[in-house]
């Protein structure tokens, strides 16, 4: 969706991502589907302007009468186009492409907030846009019986829009169809249409460990899925190439499938640069030392690529292989297999829930952190709700999400009704982003104030409405989840019996309905409150496990309001925002952390660790993005 603005557009998606394009001598001609830029998106548009402005992103122009495309240099010299006919590609957080004829310059601003594209004259632009949010094609029912179930998973790479090494692009994957259960095995006409049909295979015992570890595996292989007795063992089958590797038993099979998926999806990456939407990657040359040939592979068949992939060792590319960027451990009980389309959407590793009995040292410091709060901690003197924690066994990711019983410390708790809720916020209308900032207790305005100016600095970026209320009622502030606010931030006390009002305790269970998309309630014990908001209609928010200090609670709201409005997911705000503080451990995240509320500067928020070393050495950084693994 797109509005003309003065000078420019502002465009939107469902997920409320925003872009704005501004021009020198701007107009808009014409807005038409028909119009045709080659490249798949979701809306196009004609302007004309002598300049135009974007967001700051990674750029590449691809001419039309050569296949190589040439890129922006990010810290260089700005790129000339000499007269001809071209598709600019923007990387911005809704995917931008500019189709036109003439010369043109494209170059970044000094302080490298946008990418400016200019023209010797006034210029016919056509823009297309595609969001990176996708809503799922259908539903597949599915019966409490692992055979059927694999069956289901063979159909859920329907979504995929090609079964090249492209598929490593998260827009060309799209949403999986959604599993709901159900008496017998259901699958739409359409879902069976646009399964892919590569002839990869992968078998697994009929067993739901099994059949969870090796979806993530199955779905991005396109392999169709299959049970067989439980003495054969899992196995990958390439029958054109008479390949079949066997895959060991649980648990060890949660390791070999995260090496195969690791392995696949980077050598996917190098490949598909000898494709359309090649790019310059210092990695590449990796693919000269494996002898691999890139063209050739990216023309291969599914088979033919895997089975080339297969006979490299993962050794010989492990020291190369970023960390993937999220791990989720989920119950392999069928209760949890409408979950799985959610999962895959964010490409997530599956590993069966492990934990272990907190260490003497760990018991002890819980303890001298009780002692220490008995003196200031954030509370009316009520008795605040206890959350017995578990200490989770964590494999291999940056982020990590839990789907099953007991509360993890240093793992988001995640829910079914977060991930649908999600799929409903997306499929609401709304042109700007609503917070409200509710303040339940006078000791707290310290954080109050900082997080109101946080909003509304950031609202002058963002179409954002902050509202800030004061010692709200139980009536009140029901209302305030319940009327659509985006993000709501409740400062003060919480207890048994709920949110602290001047006039009693909200309990978030009598709420009807709470259609808060996200929210902090940064309150001593608020975990089950807004466990229950998510229940309610909520995405993703974050809560208190245990009694927690006013001055701790002020450090980690105000680190993140300031994180959460820039662009970074809900966890991994709180991640870095509970790292200000001694007792962190005592603040987690409920429902979908990987969600979002706003998007960044930049589209994918960038986090910088810098080592400082001793006098003889330098001190080194690390840039970590904390989006998507691709």
């Amino acid at each position: 969706m797109w509005d003309a603005q003065q000078d420019g557009l502002s465009v939107t998606d469902s997920d409320t991502a925003v872009l704005a394009v501004t021009g020198t001598e701007f107009s808009i001609d014409e807005a038409d589907p028909t119009l045709d830029v080659p490249r798949p998106v979701d809306e196009t548009i004609a302007v004309t302007a002598r300049e135009l402005r974007l967001p700051h992103a990674v750029v590449y122009a691809f001419p039309h009468e050569s296949s190589t495309p040439l890129e922006l240099d990010p810290c260089g010299d700005p790129l000339s186009l000499s007269p001809g006919k071209y598709v600019v590609d923007v990387d911005t957080e809704i995917k931008t492409y500019l189709q036109f004829a003439g010369a043109a310059r494209i170059e970044r601003t000094d302080d490298f907030e946008s990418v400016v594209v200019s023209f010797p004259e006034r210029t016919r632009v056509i823009l297309g846009f595609r969001s990176r949010h996708e809503f799922p094609a259908g539903t597949i029912t599915v019966p409490d019986s692992p055979a059927a179930l694999a069956q289901a998973i063979s159909h859920l790479p329907s979504s995929h829009k090609t079964t090249g090494p492209d598929r490593s692009y998260p827009t060309l994957r799209g949403h999986p169809p959604l599993l709901e259960s159900g008496e017998e095995l259901a699958i739409p006409d359409c879902v069976r249409a646009d399964t892919p049909q590569t002839g990869i295979e992968l078998v697994v015992p009929p067993e739901y460990e099994s059949l969870y570890v090796t979806t993530p595996l199955a779905y991005y292989l396109q392999a169709r899925v299959r049970t067989d007795s439980p003495s054969s063992g899992a196995r990958l089958r390439l029958p054109e190439y008479d390949v079949a590797r066997s895959l060991p038993d649980p648990p060890r099979l949660e390791r070999e499938v995260e090496q195969l998926l690791r392995q696949t999806f980077f050598l996917d990456c190098l490949v598909r640069n000898a494709g359309p939407y090649g790019t310059e990657l210092a990695e590449s040359r990796l693919l000269e030392i494996l002898d691999l040939e890139s063209e050739s592979l990216y023309a291969a068949s599914p088979q033919d690529r895997l089975a080339t992939y297969l006979d490299i060792p993962f050794e010989a590319i492990e020291h190369r292989l970023p960390d993937w960027h999220l791990a989720t451990y989920v119950a392999p009980e069928f209760s949890r297999v409408e979950t799985l389309p959610f999962l895959l959407d964010r490409m997530s590793l599956l590993y069966r829930p492990r934990t272990s009995t907190l260490e003497g040292c760990e018991l002890v410091e819980r303890s001298l952190e009780a002692f220490y709060r008995t003196g200031e901690r954030a509370g009316t003197g009520g008795q605040v709700a206890s959350v017995d924690i578990v200490k989770p066994e964590l494999r291999h990711g940056r982020a990590h999400g839990w789907l099953a019983d007991g509360v993890p410390v240093d793992v988001f708790t995640a829910a079914p009704e977060a991930y649908h809720n999600r799929l409903a916020f997306l499929d609401r209308t709304c042109e700007e982003t609503s917070v409200c900032v509710v303040l339940n207790d006078p000791e707290m305005a310290g954080e109050h104030d900082d997080v109101a100016e946080i909003y509304r600095s950031r609202s002058g970026d963002l179409p954002m409405t902050v509202a800030v209320e004061d010692g709200l009622t139980t009536a009140e502030l029901a209302r305030v989840f319940e009327t659509g606010h985006d993000f709501v931030h409740y400062i003060g006390h919480c207890e048994t019996g709920g949110l602290c009002c001047p006039d009693g305790t909200l309990s978030t269970a009598s709420l009807d309905r709470c259609t808060a998309q996200t929210f902090f309630l940064n309150a001593c014990g608020s975990f089950y409150e807004g466990r229950t908001l998510i229940e309610k209609g909520s995405v993703a928010g974050a809560v208190t496990v245990t009694e927690v200090l006013n001055e701790h609670a002020i450090k980690v709201g105000s680190t993140f309001a300031t994180l959460l409005v820039n662009g970074f997911s809900i966890e991994r705000a709180m991640e870095l925002a509970r790292r200000r503080i001694m007792m962190g451990k005592d603040y987690t995240v409920v429902g979908d952390g990987t969600h979002s509320l706003t998007q960044g500067e930049h589209r994918v928020p960038t986090t910088l660790h810098i080592d400082e070393l001793d006098a003889e050495h330098r001190r080194s950084s690390r840039a970590i993005r904390t989006g998507d693994s691709d």
